[in-house]
Formats: structure tokens, sequence, C-alpha cells
């Protein structure tokens, strides 16, 4: 019986698993390089060109409007006080931006000085005495000047309370980031909620409506602070934490790494960022 030449034997010694691996790979290599369709590329560019340029001119258009908001409303809330002689309207055929708001921190500075003098707290305390006989008037009075004695106070740099925190809120296990705004006193710190008068009051921002928030007073030991600054904590939660600033130097906890009562899941974590924090070449 004749035998076969050595032409006709079979070349192909792949296994059928290799051989379906060779196939998914050639159909893969087709449909990169033949089956997209360039017009999608364009589509897809000009997307993110579109995107790109949102990204730029979004935050720049916005700051300039509500900074174009803030000097219009205050010159319309200032310019009726101006007496016509000095207003740059009465001599120019156009409006002049910002002689109102010049006018208000002029005036304010003005108030500040005057309220630094004996004659000025005297007539301070007299009105204040006024305003504290009005029923209703007086109790709206107090409010607004606890807030805005609050603010400045909290914007004081020598405060020995830190300014951004993280509780453990809504439940156990979830963390949030909240303002600490001071120690708490008056009636609340003499009740002693949960049997403790070292509390601390906080502001925490709700993710949807930032200025809305909770006011909560919380035990001075399940406050964790950060060196986090107010600005970082903001982008943080305006954001709704698809922004998060980089832990640098000067990042992580203030004092002590950890307060002793932290959980220790969190100190661990805490300190193994700390640890891995890149130092600065002297």
């Amino acid at each position: 019986m004749p035998q076969k030449s050595s032409s006709q034997e079979p070349t192909d010694t792949k296994t059928p698993r290799q051989r379906r691996d060779a196939e998914l790979r050639a159909g893969l290599r087709r449909l990169a390089e033949d089956g997209v369709d360039p017009g999608w590329h364009l589509g897809a560019r000009l997307r993110n060109y579109f995107l790109t340029g949102l990204i730029i001119v979004g935050p720049v258009t916005l700051t300039i409007y509500l900074i174009w908001f803030a000097i219009n409303y205050a010159d319309a809330f200032f310019k009726p006080f101006i007496p016509a002689q000095y207003l740059p309207d009465t001599y120019l055929p156009f409006a002049v931006p910002g002689v109102g708001l010049a006018f208000g921190i002029i005036v304010l500075t003005l108030i500040g000085a005057l309220a630094a003098n004996l004659l000025g707290r005297t007539l301070i305390s007299f009105g204040e005495l006024m305003v504290g006989r009005m029923p209703i008037v007086r109790n709206v009075y107090r409010a607004l000047k606890q807030i805005f004695e609050s603010v400045v106070t909290a914007t004081d740099p020598s405060q020995s309370v830190q300014k951004v925190g993280l509780i453990e809120f809504p439940s156990k296990g979830l963390w949030s980031i909240v303002f600490v705004t001071g120690e708490t006193s008056g009636e609340i710190s003499e009740v002693a909620p949960g049997g403790t008068r070292e509390l601390y009051t906080v502001f925490m921002p709700t993710g949807v409506v930032p200025p809305a928030g909770f006011i909560c007073f919380v035990p001075q030991t399940d406050v964790i602070f950060l060196n986090m600054s107010v600005e970082d904590a903001a982008k943080i939660i305006l954001s709704a934490g698809m922004v998060t600033p980089a832990f640098g130097e000067g990042g992580g906890m203030s004092g002590q790494s950890v307060p002793a009562v932290a959980p220790p899941e969190v100190a661990r974590a805490l300190q193994r960022a700390r640890r891995s924090k890149p130092r600065s070449r002297r």
C-alpha cells in the first residue's frame, strides 16, 4: 500500500483550545481595526472638547456672575443714600458699577471705628437698650447678633478649636464631615446629655443643599479632628465626594495623630496614611 508523502501530512499541530484563542484574538483585532465607525471617533472628540470647554468656562463664568450680582445688589442698596452730587453717574453718560459697594465698605468701617471709642459704645448701648424693650424685635435682634458674633469668632485664626472633623453619623461605621463651631456651653452643657458635659457644637451640612444641615452636640471624645481646611472640606461636600484634596504636607490629624477613643480601623487607616505621606527634601 503506497504511503503518503511528507508534504501531505497536516501542519496544524495546535490544540482546539489554542485554535479558539487564536480565532478570538483575530476577531478582536479585526473589531479594533475595521469595526469602528470613524464618525464615532469624531463624535467622541467633539464631546470631549465640549466637556473640556465647559469645565474651563463654567467656573469662571459663575464666579464672574456672582461677583457682578453682589456688586449690583450693593449698588442698588447703597446708592439711594449717596447724594447726587457725589455720584459719578450724574456726570457720566453711563453707570459706574461698584460705587455703592465702596460706599458701603466705607460706612461699615466708620461705624466700626466709632464703636471703638467711649461715645460709640455709649450710643450702641443706648440703642440696644431701646431694642431690648421691644417684645418681638429684641428676640430677632439677639439671635442675629449671636449668629454674626459666632461667624466672626469662628474666622479668628487664634481659635484653639479645629474647624473640620469626623463624626460617626448617620449610623455605626459611617462617617461624616462636620464643621466644629465651638465648645457647647449654657443649658445644653449643664443638662449633660449622655452623661457628659464635654461637648462640641458641630454643623454637618447636607450634600444636596450645602447651606442647610444639622446642628449636633457631640461628645468631645467622639470627634476626630482633621488638619483639612474648611475650603477643602467644602469641596468634598459640594462635589458629592468626587473632588478629594491631596493628602500632602500638613494633612492628617492635628496634635496627636489619632485620639485614643478613635475606632481601631479608622485609627489604623489614618496612621498608615500619615506614614505614607511624602516628606519634603531640604
